[in-house]
């Protein structure tokens, strides 16, 4: 009976060993035109998916955070219209930002998912990249990582690869929801793809 106890403890000793070391967490930034109507939408739905300002966050999530291409709204709260969608659709309340515009290229480095709602913003945010470098912030390496980092949020759990989140802020409430809709569906797909990657590495 000891000689099976010890099998059994040398075998689980072996197992423990050869787990693979726990994936690296990733950071997310989203990004639209002025931080104020859809991108921090994205960021504040994407902290309840993932339980991040809660005592169990989720494990591969180690930064959220939102901006804008342009310093249009810089220090604003959120349009009044996204704080009340997200209390009425997720009973978020307590989610708080301050609109700012990406730094570049500290952002583009720090971050792992650089996340534009539509086309306009991604083509933005290249071209921010290419900028940077022929002014010699940035050098050909880091302007690489970063293009690979820059995508469209719709290309995660989009009903296409291309969908865009459009901007509502010249609109109604109705303009609000439909966004919400779609940060919420994107948000899943993003967490379920970082899931995903972080199973691949494991392997």
């Amino acid at each position: 009976m000891a000689s099976n106890t010890r099998s059994q403890t040398t075998t689980s000793t072996s197992e423990t060993s050869t787990n693979p070391p726990a994936a690296k967490p990733v950071s997310v930034l989203f990004v639209c035109l002025g931080n104020i109507c859809r991108s921090p939408m994205a960021e504040g739905t994407f902290r309840a998916v993932t339980n991040f300002d809660t005592d169990h966050p989720h494990p591969l999530i180690s930064r959220i955070d939102s901006c804008g291409t342009g310093a249009y709204h810089a220090g604003d709260q959120p349009d009044p219209r996204t704080l009340s969608v997200l209390a009425a659709k997720a009973g978020i309340t307590t989610y708080r930002h301050k609109a700012r515009k990406i730094k570049v290229p500290s952002d583009f480095l720090e971050f792992d998912y650089v996340l534009a709602m539509d086309e306009d913003n991604m083509i933005d945010l290249r071209d921010m990249m290419k900028r940077a470098r022929k002014k010699g912030v940035s050098d050909a390496r880091e302007q690489e990582e970063v293009m690979q980092k820059v995508r469209l949020y719709g290309a995660f759990g989009g009903k296409a690869e291309d969908e865009e989140v459009q901007d509502p802020y010249y609109g109604g409430r109705n303009g609000f929801e439909i966004a919400y809709e779609q940060v919420e569906r994107f948000g899943s797909g993003l967490l379920k793809h970082i899931e995903q990657e972080a199973a691949k590495g494991a392997e």
